[in-house]
Protein backbone atom coordinates (compact mmCIF):
# COMPACT_ATOMS: atom_id res chain seq x y z
CA UNK A 1 0.00 0.00 0.00
CA UNK A 2 1.55 3.46 -1.07
CA UNK A 3 2.35 6.02 1.46
CA UNK A 4 0.28 9.51 1.32
CA UNK A 5 2.99 12.24 0.17
CA UNK A 6 1.22 14.56 2.82
CA UNK A 7 2.15 11.92 6.04
CA UNK A 8 5.71 11.45 4.79
CA UNK A 9 5.84 15.01 4.11
CA UNK A 10 5.12 15.41 8.07
CA UNK A 11 7.46 13.12 9.31
CA UNK A 12 10.12 14.74 7.13
CA UNK A 13 9.25 17.71 8.95
CA UNK A 14 9.05 16.35 12.39
CA UNK A 15 12.62 14.60 11.76
CA UNK A 16 13.57 18.18 10.69
CA UNK A 17 12.99 19.54 13.64
CA UNK A 18 14.03 17.55 16.05
CA UNK A 19 17.40 17.11 14.25
CA UNK A 20 17.41 20.85 14.72
CA UNK A 21 16.20 20.93 18.62
CA UNK A 22 19.21 18.23 19.06
CA UNK A 23 21.80 20.17 17.11
CA UNK A 24 20.25 23.25 19.16
CA UNK A 25 21.17 21.64 22.54
CA UNK A 26 24.76 19.97 21.66
CA UNK A 27 25.69 23.79 20.23
CA UNK A 28 24.76 24.53 24.16
CA UNK A 29 26.35 21.94 25.73
CA UNK A 30 29.67 22.24 23.71
CA UNK A 31 29.71 26.42 23.62
CA UNK A 32 33.27 27.83 25.36
CA UNK A 33 31.43 29.92 27.96
CA UNK A 34 29.72 27.00 29.36
CA UNK A 35 32.46 24.88 29.43
CA UNK A 36 34.72 27.26 30.94
CA UNK A 37 31.46 28.09 33.89
CA UNK A 38 31.43 24.50 34.16
CA UNK A 39 35.73 24.08 34.70
CA UNK A 40 35.31 27.02 36.83
CA UNK A 41 32.74 25.84 39.19
CA UNK A 42 34.74 22.37 39.36
CA UNK A 43 37.81 23.85 40.63
CA UNK A 44 35.99 25.57 43.18
CA UNK A 45 34.33 22.90 44.59
CA UNK A 46 37.25 20.79 44.76
CA UNK A 47 39.40 23.76 46.46
CA UNK A 48 36.47 23.21 48.82
CA UNK A 49 36.97 20.05 49.95
CA UNK A 50 39.86 19.13 52.68
CA UNK A 51 42.15 17.64 49.73
CA UNK A 52 41.94 20.33 47.67
CA UNK A 53 42.72 23.34 50.31
CA UNK A 54 45.53 21.11 51.10
CA UNK A 55 46.67 20.38 47.75
CA UNK A 56 46.72 24.84 47.38
CA UNK A 57 48.45 24.78 50.40
CA UNK A 58 50.87 22.82 49.34
CA UNK A 59 51.23 24.66 46.14
CA UNK A 60 51.38 27.40 47.88
CA UNK A 61 54.18 26.21 50.00
CA UNK A 62 55.99 25.23 46.76
CA UNK A 63 55.62 28.65 45.42
CA UNK A 64 56.77 30.35 48.22
CA UNK A 65 60.48 27.86 48.99
CA UNK A 66 61.17 28.63 44.71
CA UNK A 67 61.04 32.23 45.67
CA UNK A 68 63.60 31.82 48.17
CA UNK A 69 65.64 29.85 46.68
CA UNK A 70 65.65 32.66 43.66
CA UNK A 71 66.28 35.86 46.05
CA UNK A 72 68.93 33.85 47.94
CA UNK A 73 70.72 33.08 44.98
CA UNK A 74 70.71 36.44 44.11
CA UNK A 75 72.22 37.55 46.80
CA UNK A 76 74.99 35.56 46.57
Amino acid sequence: MPRDPRQIQLEIDAARESLAATLDQLADRSSPQRLKAKGQAAVQHFLQTPAGMAAAGALGLLVTLVLVQKVRHRKD
